[in-house]
């Protein structure tokens, strides 16, 4: 499926020669960082699988994809073309196909579709860069293209980004990414200044970086408890407010830029320390985990760019 394009209000950047994206640590801290909200951990949890009966079928791999909501099936397509095509989850294509258009939950027809899952996760370096890729494609890429557009420089405004399209999904809905985006430009009415050698210009006023991701911040909180779309009114989301606690920490810590290490709070509320180098030994940690936040339809996470402005 296809989300709608988002139409930014006029948005520039004054600074420049920084890098524009996520890339090397930085982007290894801040999807560590998202693993700790999701499974309680930094670890990569490639074999993760099970049903959490959340309406949306088996739920696996390192950013919960769903056989309810058609992400599985682009994960095993992927990896069907690494491996040629024939490979231990053939026997499931059938299934995953139907289910992905038909967005049915049941989990009929997949057994033993999460024994393999697992078997592959721990061991296939095939799976898992599938697994990498579609999680980049849906959800850091399109962040990403978010975070240019808006001219973000700083590692934790775009991580936040990161981390909000894999909770919300990149659609600009009232309750997805670029919905938010659009939601915290609207409160940009004067310039502010601020410490973070960044500075926006959103509607004609110019503001440093880490003011508008101080609003932001505050958006998707308010989304977290008082979610727009019906899909997202379970209530789960507004447990997971720690997200946001996490990340106003670093900011009030002025822990802008990652270049090896940043301090969050953990889903207790308990600073910890996440690094680069913990990324090397959590890939060969791989014991399933509980994730906190399951998949998303693909509806809410697809991205098709953005409109000219």
């Amino acid at each position: 499926m296809f989300g709608s394009t988002l139409k930014l209000s006029a948005v520039a950047v004054f600074l420049t020669g920084c890098r524009a994206v996520l890339q090397g640590c930085d982007k290894t801290i801040a999807l560590e960082i998202t693993n700790i909200y999701e499974n309680g951990d930094t670890a990569f949890h490639y074999n993760y699988c099970e049903d959490i009966n959340d309406g949306r079928g088996l739920t696996s791999g390192i950013a919960g994809f769903c056989t309810g909501t058609g992400d599985a099936w682009l994960v095993i397509q992927e990896y069907h073309k690494l491996t040629g095509g024939k490979d231990q989850m053939s026997t499931f294509d059938s299934v995953l196909a139907e289910y992905a258009v038909t967005g049915n939950n049941s989990t009929s027809g997949l057994s033993g579709y999460c024994s393999v899952w697992t078997k592959l996760g721990l061991s296939d370096a095939k799976f898992k860069q599938a697994q990498d890729t579609i999680r980049d494609s849906l959800y850091m890429d399109p962040a990403m293209d978010y975070a240019k557009q808006l001219g973000l420089k700083t590692s934790i405004a775009q991580g936040q980004l990161y981390d909000a399209g894999i909770q919300h999904g990149a659609s600009d809905g009232p309750d997805g990414l670029g919905g938010m985006i659009k939601r915290t430009n609207a409160l940009v009415t004067t310039d502010e200044v601020g410490d973070s050698g960044s500075t926006l210009a959103i509607n004609g006023h110019k503001i440093d970086e880490i003011a508008w991701l101080n609003k932001f911040l505050g958006v998707r909180a308010d989304v977290l408890s008082n979610p727009q779309e019906p899909t997202n009114m379970s209530g789960a989301w507004a447990k997971t407010l720690y997200r946001i606690k996490s990340y106003q920490f670093a900011v009030n810590a002025r822990e802008y830029n990652w270049t090896d290490s940043v301090r969050v709070l953990d889903n207790d509320g308990k600073p910890t320390t996440v690094t680069c180098a913990m990324a090397l030994s959590s890939r060969q940690n791989n014991g399933a985990a509980r994730l906190s936040i399951a998949c998303l339809p693909l509806l809410l996470i697809a991205f098709t760019g953005f409109a000219s402005f």
